[in-house]
């Protein structure tokens, strides 16, 4: 056999034998359960076992779909949650970019929010349309601000600087001004930090898929062809 034709089953065997054997375990405990349940139920054998934990796997066979469930669309809220705050993270600079143009061009906050509305990315514009409802039915600008910052807290030190414009007439352009350039710095170092965990994320490929191949293919052809000459 040439060693181009061992190599593939040398390969087959290094990886079926780890991936087979939780399957063997699984069949072993299945069959000693199997087991167990058929000397319960012989004659003459006293029930004690099962008898006290048959509650737990009554209750365990009707809720197990149920609690399955539950975790699934845990973990996909989870995750939807941590999506949508990434995608207002990454798109909020730009909504308050134009904020500030807004408001430089003689705008009012109220008149500013309303164009950013209009013109933000969707993750922004969409907190500033709640704004807009609720100021148009019948809800004042301060207390709309202040109900999506409490839904939204990423947005509660732009609501804050639009409020002292609102109330004390401060120029908030500056304020939006260093609210980007934090927004901007706060995404630059989450995307070094992320950059620094890619190394970690590609030793596991590397050390078990990678390495392994790079063996399989370069040494054992070697050692393959030096015993076929002994």
């Amino acid at each position: 056999m040439s060693t181009t034709a061992v190599v593939p089953w040398v390969l087959g065997a290094a990886w079926g034998v780890p991936l087979a054997r939780p399957i063997a375990r699984r069949a072993a405990r299945v069959e000693v359960a199997a087991r167990a349940t058929s000397l319960v139920s012989a004659p003459g054998v006293r029930q004690l076992r099962p008898v006290r934990w048959a509650p737990l796997a009554a209750w365990w066979s009707d809720h197990s779909d149920g609690v399955v469930l539950r975790v699934v669309r845990s973990l996909r809220s989870r995750r939807g949650a941590r999506g949508a705050d990434a995608a207002l993270a990454r798109d909020l600079p730009v909504a308050v970019d134009l904020l500030g143009v807004a408001v430089g061009a003689g705008c009012t906050p109220y008149l500013a929010v309303e164009v950013a509305a209009h013109w933000s990315p969707a993750s922004v514009a969409a907190a500033f349309d709640d704004v807009m409802r609720s100021c148009s039915l019948g809800l004042d600008f301060e207390h709309a601000l202040d109900a999506v910052a409490l839904t939204t807290p990423r947005l509660r030190p732009l609501a804050d600087a639009l409020l002292a414009t609102d109330r004390l007439g401060v120029p908030v352009g500056p304020v939006l001004a260093r609210l980007a350039e934090e927004d901007r710095t706060a995404l630059r170092r989450a995307a070094e930090a992320h950059a620094r965990r890619i190394p970690v994320r590609l030793l596991f490929p590397l050390v078990f898929l990678v390495l392994p191949a790079f063996v399989l293919l370069t040494v054992v052809p070697g050692l393959a062809a030096g015993l076929g000459r002994l």
